[in-house]
C-alpha cells in the first residue's frame, strides 16, 4: 500500500475549479497493472474551519482499470455545547472533470456512506454505472461542517485492473398510469430511499406509497439521479412514478418535480453566486417543476435563501407538522397577499403549495402528508399542469377528502385555484365538504386574515361548512382544517389545506 498526506490544504498547491468555493488539492497518481491486480493508496489532510463548501482530491486512472473503490473516515472531536462538529460529504467525478453543471458526475452519497464503487455494469446506491475511462477523476469532498480542532480525513483509493463489462441499459417508468380520468390523485413528491440518505428501498417506497392511497409519487434523492433507472419495475397501472432529485445546496434545497429520465441537476452554489436561475431553467427544459423544499426548516443548509422568482410551487408543509411548517404557511400566505395586492392574484404569477413527506426511514410515513391534485388524467404532464396552476390541496392522509368551491348568485362557480369572476360586491358563498376529519375545526383565510372559524366537526369527521362575502372584502378565500388544540404535533395542527379561491373581475 502506498500512502501520501495532504497534511492540510495550505501546504498543497490549491486550484479554483469551475464550481463556486471550491478548491482542488494534489494528484493521487496510480501505474499501470495486470488483469485482476488491485492497486490502493490511502491520503490523509486536515480541513479547517471555514474550507470552501468543495474540496477536490485529483485520482490519475490508468488505463485497464475495471473499478474505482474509495472509503473515508474522518475524526469526529467533541465540542462545545452550541458548536458544530465535523461532518464531511463524498460523491465522484469521472475525466470529465467537475466543470458546473455535471457533465462529469458519476455519484453522491452526501454523508450517508462509508465507502462506494463504480464499475461498468453496476454501482453503489447513489453512484452511476458506466465505463471506468482513463483520465484524471475527482474525488469530491464537502466539509458540511467543520470543527474548532479542524477536520481530519483519510480516504482509500483503491483500482481493480481487468476487462470491462458491458454496460446495462437503463429501462425507466413510464409516464402514464391508469388513471380515472379528470379526477383528484393523490401523490408524494418528496421521498427518499437508500439511493441517497434514505433507509427505504425502492421496494418498500412503492408498497408503503400505495398501502397510504397514493396514485404518484416523485423520486427525490439528494444530488443524484442515480435511482431513476431502478423505478421500472416498481411502477404500474395504480402507481405512477415521476423522477426528480433533490438539489440540496448550502442555502436550500429545491425538488426538481417530474424531470426527464437521466437529468442531473448540480447544487454546488449558493444565492450569493447568481447561479440558481441557470438551474431552475434546466430542471423546466426538463420538463420538471422548480419546488423549493421545507423553506423555513432549521437543520444547517435547509432555509430556502433564493427566493420564490424561479418556483412553480412551494412546499409549505414537510412531513409531521412542525413549528417551521406553521411558519411556511404564514410566510406563503404573504405571497398571497402580495401577489393579489399587485393584481396578479389568480394569473400564472402566484405560487401554489404543497405538501410532502420527506420520508427516509420508519418511522417517517409516507404519504403524511399528501398532495392531491385535479388532473385530466394520471400523467407526468397532467399531473405537473395540476400543481402548476394550484388546482390541489394538502391533506395529511387518504383518509381525509375535501371539496372545495365559491360561487355566486348567477350561477357562476369556480373551484380550488381557479378565479369567480363576480362584481366587487355581488354576494358569493364559499363552501367546503369534508370528511375524515373528526373534531377538526373549518378556518376560512382571506388576503385580510382569518374571517371564519366553524364549530368542531363531529366525530363522524364529515361535515358542510358555508360562509357569505364579497370580493370587495376577500380578494381569495382558503381553506385550513385544523386539529383540536390537544390534538396533533402543536395546537391546532392541520389536518389539511386548500390553494386559494381567488374572487373578482
Amino acid at each position: 500500500m502506498c500512502e501520501d498526506d495532504h497534511a492540510g490544504i495550505g501546504r498543497r498547491a490549491v486550484f479554483v475549479t469551475g464550481a463556486a468555493a471550491a478548491l482542488t488539492l494534489g494528484t493521487v497518481s496510480f501505474a499501470s497493472a495486470a488483469p485482476r491486480e488491485q492497486r490502493t493508496r490511502t491520503v490523509r489532510g486536515t480541513l479547517p474551519p471555514g474550507s470552501p463548501d468543495f474540496v477536490y482530491v485529483p485520482v490519475d486512472v490508468p488505463r485497464g482499470v475495471r473499478e474505482i473503490h474509495v472509503a473515508y473516515t474522518y475524526d469526529r472531536p467533541a465540542v462545545p455545547a452550541g458548536t458544530q462538529g465535523n461532518a464531511l460529504d463524498i460523491g465522484l467525478f469521472d475525466e470529465r472533470g467537475t466543470e458546473l453543471g455535471g457533465r462529469g458526475f458519476r455519484g453522491w452519497s452526501g454523508g450517508a456512506r462509508t465507502e462506494f464503487f463504480v464499475r461498468a455494469d453496476a454501482a453503489t446506491p447513489g453512484y452511476l454505472p458506466g465505463p471506468v475511462r482513463a483520465g484524471t477523476w475527482h474525488i469530491a469532498l464537502g466539509p458540511y461542517t467543520v470543527a474548532p480542532q479542524g477536520l481530519s480525513y483519510e480516504i482509500t483509493i483503491t483500482l481493480t485492473y481487468g476487462e470491462q463489462d458491458q454496460t446495462p441499459r437503463p429501462v425507466y417508468p413510464p409516464e402514464r398510469a391508469g388513471g380515472r380520468g379528470r379526477a383528484w390523485y393523490r401523490g408524494d413528491c418528496h421521498l427518499h430511499s437508500e439511493y441517497s440518505d434514505g433507509r427505504y428501498t425502492l421496494a418498500e417506497i412503492a408498497q408503503l406509497a400505495r398501502a397510504a392511497g397514493l396514485d404518484f409519487i416523485n423520486s427525490s434523492e439528494h444530488n443524484t439521479h442515480s435511482a431513476h433507472a431502478h423505478w421500472a419495475e416498481h411502477a404500474g397501472d395504480d402507481l405512477l412514478i415521476l423522477l426528480g432529485e433533490e438539489v440540496t445546496t448550502r442555502n436550500g434545497h429545491v425538488v426538481a418535480l417530474g424531470t426527464d429520465p437521466g437529468t442531473f441537476v448540480d447544487w454546488r452554489y449558493r444565492a450569493r453566486d447568481n447561479r440558481f436561475g441557470r438551474f431552475a431553467r434546466q430542471i423546466r427544459r426538463a420538463g420538471g417543476l422548480v419546488v423549493p423544499a421545507h423553506p423555513h426548516a432549521t437543520c444547517i443548509g435547509c432555509n430556502w435563501k433564493f427566493g420564490f422568482g424561479e418556483a412553480d410551487a412551494v412546499e409549505v408543509w414537510n412531513g409531521a407538522y412542525t413549528p417551521d411548517d406553521e411558519v411556511a404557511l404564514a410566510d406563503w400566505d404573504g405571497m398571497l397577499v402580495a401577489s393579489v395586492r399587485e393584481g396578479r392574484g389568480g394569473g400564472r404569477d402566484w405560487i401554489p403549495a404543497m405538501g410532502s413527506s420527506d420520508s427516509h426511514r420508519s418511522p417517517d410515513v409516507i404519504g403524511r402528508p399528501q398532495t392531491v391534485v385535479l388532473a385530466d388524467d394520471l400523467t407526468r404532464e397532467a399531473i405537473q399542469e395540476g400543481i402548476r396552476a394550484g388546482r390541489s390541496y394538502v391533506a395529511e392522509s387518504s383518509k381525509l377528502s375535501l371539496s372545495f368551491t365559491a360561487s355566486g348568485g348567477r350561477g357562476e362557480h369556480a373551484g380550488i385555484g381557479e378565479r369567480l369572476r363576480v362584481d366587487r360586491d355581488t354576494p358569493v358563498t364559499v363552501r367546503l365538504e369534508v370528511s375524515g376529519a373528526p373534531r377538526c375545526t373549518v378556518r376560512f383565510v382571506t388576503d385580510q386574515g382569518v374571517l371564519f372559524t366553524s364549530d368542531p366537526l363531529p366525530v363522524s369527521g364529515a361535515g358542510v361548512v358555508e360562509w357569505r362575502t364579497t370580493a370587495s372584502y376577500a380578494a381569495y378565500v382558503r381553506a385550513e382544517v385544523r386539529h383540536e388544540a390537544a390534538a396533533g404535533p402543536l395546537p391546532g395542527a392541520l389536518a389539511a389545506f386548500t390553494n386559494p379561491v381567488f374572487l373578482g373581475s
